[in-house]
């Protein structure tokens, strides 16, 4: 079996490779593992350029595109490793960024999953949005990271390099156990997209594991994704999945009291949208909140357990908005 793989999901993403994918092959050691793309029924080029440029690249075609969830699930499930790197196919390594995450998890076998610090590859010292140097979650389930708060990212000069336990591990750069993502479940197909990792992490820890950011490898991320941050489907889908979220991993107790301030918090934002105009934006909360109510009684409560590290007692929304932190380091925890 091998050490590591890391795995690239692809659909469609002929120039990404083409741009991206030479540093993984430069900078993943042979004597550590392999690098397998896994193809999501692309029907652009992609199989064609992987098969003539980088044919030692392990190939893994499917025949329907299963989306990011299901398509990683897929491929964890054939593809033997003790750990598997899910690498999201726009980010760019260096040297020597794969053997502090496999130290890592080597020398803690109560930790499950490890994440690089992701830096932005356009503003390359500037942290990355969807991991930054960690990621947490407040009380009411909204989550940031070290290095990003909201919306808003900082320069990275070092100040959090030390290596710590945080809530969730960045998907974009998420090395695991293989075991333990099989036996948590894997990534929750339903989701569609977004929140995914974040909803497998909860559910590691619910399980006794531990996640870590280890810093002394650093990656930069293109982002970005396929839709604006703001964009109405983007919306609902990080708004009903984060309820699907504190639905399964909280809790009987704890899942009311967090619901009855969401509820709050969620239909200030929905009127917001409205006061702005943005109809389309209110109407994804409202939907949202339908389709949440629709699918909760498909999913098991697993929650309730030992509380799970890296929850920010406060309100991250009262810290920005009000406070005006900025910052992660201002926010006067860890």
């Amino acid at each position: 079996m091998e050490r590591v793989a890391v795995i690239i999901l692809n659909w469609n993403g002929e120039q990404l490779l083409r741009e991206y994918l030479p540093s993984v092959l430069c900078h993943t050691p042979a004597e550590l593992g392999k690098v397998v793309v896994v193809d999501n029924h692309s029907d652009d080029k992609s199989v064609e350029v992987l098969k003539r440029d980088f044919p030692s690249v392990e190939l893994l075609c499917f025949g329907e595109n299963y989306g990011f969830a299901g398509g990683y699930n897929r491929a964890i499930a054939q593809i033997k490793a003790e750990y598997v790197v899910l690498l999201n196919s726009d980010v760019e390594v260096k040297a020597g960024w794969l053997q502090p995450l496999v130290e890592t998890l080597d020398e803690c076998p109560e930790v499950a999953a490890v994440q690089p610090k992701l830096r932005a590859w356009k503003r390359r010292n500037y942290f990355e949005y969807a991991g930054a140097s960690g990621g947490y979650i407040d009380c009411y389930g909204f989550p940031f990271c070290r290095g990003r708060i909201l919306g808003e990212t900082e320069q990275d000069t070092g100040q959090y390099d030390d290596e710590v336990a945080v809530f969730w591990c960045s998907g974009a750069a998420l090395c695991v156990r293989r075991q333990v993502y099989i036996d948590c479940g894997g990534l929750d197909e339903r989701f569609f997209a977004h929140m995914e990792e974040i909803d497998l992490c909860w559910r590691m820890q619910n399980a006794g594991y531990i996640l870590k950011v280890v810093p002394r490898s650093v990656v930069y991320h293109l982002g970005g994704g396929t839709l604006p941050m703001n964009h109405p489907r983007k919306l609902f889908l990080n708004y009903r999945n984060n309820l699907l979220m504190l639905h399964k991993n909280l809790g009987e107790g704890q899942y009311k009291r967090v619901m009855r301030m969401r509820r709050v918090l969620d239909g200030v934002a929905r009127f917001i949208f409205l006061l702005r105009g943005q109809f389309a934006n209110a109407r994804s909360v409202r939907d949202a909140y339908r389709s949440f109510h629709e699918m909760k009684g498909n999913y098991p409560r697993t929650g309730g357990g030992k509380k799970p590290l890296g929850v920010y007692p406060g309100s991250i929304l009262y810290a920005s908005f009000v406070r005006r932190v900025r910052t992660f380091s201002k926010l006067g925890w860890k």
